[in-house]
């Protein structure tokens, strides 16, 4: 994730944030302009064509000697969710018929929101979204001006009913917004002997199960390229992840070949795992090209020196990605190291995960290219789950 800065008074400022510290201006991130932005309420707004109540209207506040005074800025809204809950800083077109954002629309249904931990983790899971849908928009995958992408299902468990399942079937993605509590991710981290888990990896995986029906099923030639780098997917799925499970800390050595311990379960979770961990260095790599970064790594034969690049740039291509990877991960680490925490990158890529890496850098290329710009259309609002009161 790049830093962005007030357009107002210049400060920095973070995705997330919705007001800047130094100005006091609101801020907002606009999908459209992919900016987070300084906005200010719109002096007399037009009253609706049928007389009726409209939502306040915001539009951008620039510096004060920047713009016109003759200019007639876009107008926007702020959404439903951040109006009612506080809990979303993305914007609405005025023309856009929906009351949510692009993201939060996709959020089909929600735990019960009048229970307190309930709100802080649906929050903290749009957080994580809204993260996951920044890259996707970067990488030509979704649309701001499109309702299209994964539909969200965040549950809680309920007394005498079945475990919610974290997954993806047919489009939807399911989370249990336990997993929005650190102890019990923490919990189901060392119980399933995980290295990492995040909200944000949760997100970015299971995302890829969607793309890959997206992209790679109904593909003849991409679904034979994938079988021969992944494997055939067309393998029982629920005996190998019970056989995944059953081997515990036994599993055989996974590193040469694989991303992740579970990417070795079957090719659909090694398909998943790699594009998660694709997302992981999409994000990595622009955060630290965003703060210009530059290392230098003592070696045996002089000092070797890096600059990150930005990974969106027209003349970045995977090999130099790979070539300021392993620099980046090793400050991370190791600036973790000095505050007495974990690695917060304990992976180590081999030839073939690199491979599986590329190949999901070349069919997001292919892919980004044909996503055609497309004008929003109402959709349905977020349905409550039966017994789990509250929309979005």
């Amino acid at each position: 994730m790049q830093i962005f800065s007030c357009d107002h008074c210049g400060h920095p400022v973070f995705f997330e944030n919705v007001q800047c510290l130094y100005c006091g201006s609101a801020l907002a991130f606009i999908p459209e302009l992919m900016a987070v932005a300084a906005i200010e309420p719109v002096p007399d707004p037009p009253p609706a064509a049928d007389g009726a109540p409209t939502a306040p209207l915001w539009q951008r506040r620039a510096a004060d000697d920047a713009a016109p005074a003759d200019a007639v800025p876009p107008h926007y809204r702020l959404c439903d969710n951040q109006v009612h809950h506080q809990a979303c800083n993305f914007t609405v077109a005025q023309d856009d018929p929906n009351p949510l954002c692009m993201s939060c629309r996709q959020t089909r249904m929600l735990p019960d929101l009048s229970v307190p931990e309930n709100l802080t983790r649906w929050m903290r899971i749009e957080t994580a979204k809204r993260r996951l849908l920044y890259t996707l928009l970067r990488l030509g995958l979704a649309d701001p001006r499109a309702d299209d992408g994964p539909v969200y299902e965040f549950l809680a468990d309920l007394p005498g009913e079945p475990p919610v399942m974290t997954g993806h079937a047919s489009g939807v993605i399911t989370l249990n917004v336990a997993e929005a509590d650190d102890d019990e991710r923490a919990r189901r981290r060392v119980e399933l002997f995980e290295p990492y888990r995040t909200l944000l990896g949760h997100l970015r995986h299971e995302s890829g199960h969607y793309y890959w029906d997206r992209l790679i099923r109904d593909d003849p030639d991409r679904l034979a390229a994938f079988r021969a780098l992944f494997g055939d997917e067309s393998m029982d799925y629920m005996q190998a992840l019970q056989a995944h499970y059953a081997a515990g800390d036994q599993r055989p050595d996974w590193r040469p070949d694989f991303v992740s311990a579970y990417a070795a379960a079957h090719p659909w979770e090694d398909w998943a795992e790699t594009w998660a961990h694709y997302l992981h260095m999409v994000d990595l790599l622009e955060t630290a090209a965003s703060y210009r970064t530059r290392i230098v790594l003592p070696g045996t034969d002089g000092a070797q020196r890096s600059r990150t690049a930005d990974p969106f740039d027209a003349n970045s291509d995977f090999d130099a990605w790979i070539d300021q990877w392993v620099p980046v991960t090793l400050l991370l680490n190791s600036l973790n190291r000095s505050l007495g925490q974990d690695d917060a990158y304990p992976f180590a890529l081999s030839e073939n995960a690199l491979r599986k890496l590329r190949f999901v850098h070349d069919v997001i290329a292919q892919a980004g290219q044909r996503v055609a710009p497309a004008a929003p259309e109402p959709v349905p609002q977020p349905q409550a789950a039966p017994d789990q009161a509250m929309t979005a």
